[in-house]
């Protein structure tokens, strides 16, 4: 008999989907899922992941949606995304609550401190189950995590934030004035508009770093994801207007940016290995920005490999898996047991 357990991320603007089929993952996918739009958001996302999901025997869940504007504290976000999940998928959900393990609806709205963003511990369980010395490097949309898979220090974000283990910059949706305050152009320094015109989505499409297969956010201008666009994003937070003719100077630029947000990962991940006693032998790199993580694995001297080549998976779905890590990992956990 074939056990299928689906494992759900839901996150504040995606909900990251994964199937096991005898601890083994077959399938994995991203949907989109807008939140400040209100809950019903995750309804469409859970109708577009069924193709995913359906027949499943068990549902595991971890989240960091919870810190979307939509709720007005963190724990509403957990109590709200909880409820809807179990009135949505029924009595064989269970809530990941970080080293508590999983929970029943119950449990998990009796401590929505544990439940809360703790998806970063799934993935680093399941890396350690193999690879006890791994140092994790998930790089999302949004945040980045770097945890000591065997150690890890903190547990809410707010004490990740003080060791290192979660540094607030992604690949997409980081708005460039929060990755740095100044940028070079043509030759000269100048301060950048303190505002969200262009996005590491624009920086990264410039640069031909944007893979096609990724789906990019919706710009801050509510337009289009072109070249063009992207540029004139990028453009107007240096103050100027672009045109494309000067296509070879803005990457340039683009590359600087994108430098400055590669120094402060690596700054985290620095902190995080300069822990007394710790002893890290290799890197393993998740999420979209997963060739990121493997470029910061390089520059600190470590060997690496993908979330997805390192658990059991399809090969067709290896490159999904990897992107989509903590969806993955719960599954593959609930389904151990």
């Amino acid at each position: 008999m074939t056990t299928i357990t689906a494992g759900y991320d839901a996150g504040g603007a995606h909900l990251k989907v994964a199937r096991a089929e005898n601890g083994r993952i077959t399938a994995a996918a991203e949907f989109p899922c807008p939140l400040w739009n209100g809950i019903e958001s995750l309804d469409a996302a859970l109708d577009l992941a069924d193709e995913i999901t359906r027949g499943a025997h068990h549902h595991a869940v971890t989240m960091t949606g919870e810190l979307c504007e939509l709720f007005p504290s963190r724990h509403d976000g957990v109590v709200r995304i909880t409820r809807h999940f179990a009135d949505r998928l029924g009595d064989s959900t269970r809530f990941y609550c970080g080293l508590k393990g999983f929970g029943d609806t119950a449990a998990a709205l009796a401590d929505t401190t544990s439940v809360g963003s703790a998806n970063f511990l799934a993935t680093a369980q399941v890396i350690a189950r193999t690879r006890a010395k791994a140092l994790l490097i998930d790089m999302g949309s949004t945040t980045t995590d770097i945890v000591a898979c065997d150690r890890p220090q903190g547990l809410t974000d707010a004490e990740r934030l003080q060791t290192g283990e979660l540094v607030y910059t992604g690949f997409t949706r980081t708005p460039v004035p929060s990755v740095t305050t100044r940028g070079v152009l043509a030759g000269q320094w100048q301060t950048l508009a303190r505002d969200v015109f262009a996005t590491m989505a624009d920086v990264r499409r410039l640069l031909g770093e944007l893979p096609d297969d990724i789906a990019a956010d919706t710009a801050s201008d509510g337009r289009g994801a072109s070249i063009e666009e992207s540029l004139t994003r990028l453009a107007r937070g240096f103050g100027r207007d672009a045109e494309m003719r000067h296509l070879a100077t803005w990457k340039n630029t683009a590359a600087h940016i994108r430098d400055a947000q590669l120094r402060s990962i690596y700054d985290g991940a620095i902190q995080v290995l300069s822990r007394p006693g710790l002893d890290v032998d290799c890197v393993v790199t998740a999420g979209i920005g997963a060739p990121i993580a493997a470029a910061i694995a390089n520059r600190l001297g470590l060997p690496s490999m993908t979330f997805g080549a390192l658990v059991p998976a399809d090969d067709a779905c290896r490159l999904a898996v990897t992107r989509y890590a903590p969806a993955a990992a719960v599954a593959l956990l609930n389904a151990r047991g």
